[in-house]
Parts: structure tokens; sequence; C-alpha cells
């Protein structure tokens, strides 16, 4: 009876949407709560011939398709003075420990807002 439900309960929340994943948009980059903005050259995924080059010449495995952003510097001050400019792509990355290199799990921010 229980396995019954609780299919039921998951079929309704699918219905309903309630489960779905939201689709990445440009965030604020004050809503960057993982390190600094950072300025990369290129935003691209894991599946990139480069970036799938300079994964692997550094060790790490990454599934398909994790966006990713090659060659990044930080972005100190944003919205103030020369560290708040990027003319390639502002991301907010969750793992930027590659000397910027590489930067793993990247959601381009709008650092205008």
């Amino acid at each position: 009876m229980f396995s019954k439900s609780l299919v039921a309960f998951v079929a309704i929340l699918a219905a309903s949407g309630a489960i779905a994943t939201p689709a990445r948009r440009n965030a604020p980059a004050s809503q960057c709560n993982t390190a600094p903005v950072q300025c990369c050259d290129t935003s691209t995924t894991s599946s990139n011939p480069t970036a799938a080059s300079i994964l692997q010449s550094i060790g790490v495995v990454l599934g398909a398709d994790i966006p990713v952003g090659l060659t990044c510097t930080p972005i100190t001050v944003v919205g103030a003075g020369s560290g708040a400019v990027c003319n390639a792509s502002p991301l907010c990355c969750e793992n930027n420990s590659f000397s910027g290199l590489i930067a793993i799990g990247c959601t381009p921010v709008d650092i205008n807002l």
C-alpha cells in the first residue's frame, strides 16, 4: 500500500512540474555565492576538445556537457574600477581551484546589474 501511495505522490509531483529542474539563466553577479565572479576567455562544456584535454592533463574526470570556463581570472570588485571589467565571459563557477586554467560548474552572470 505504501509503495502505491509513493508512486501516486511522485506521479502527481511530476505532472504538476514540482520536480522539474529550472533552466540556467544569467544571474546577477551578486548571486555568485561560491567565489568571486570569473572572467573567462572561453565559456564551453567539458566535452569541448580543448576543455577535455585540459581536464585530462590535470587528472579531473567529469561527465559530458558540464559547463566550464577556460583561462579565467577573478573579477575582484563587481561594478567598480578595473577589477570589474570583463571583455570575455563573466561566469560564476563552483570550482575555481585550478589557477585560472579551467573553472568547473559555471553559470553566466550579468555584471551590469
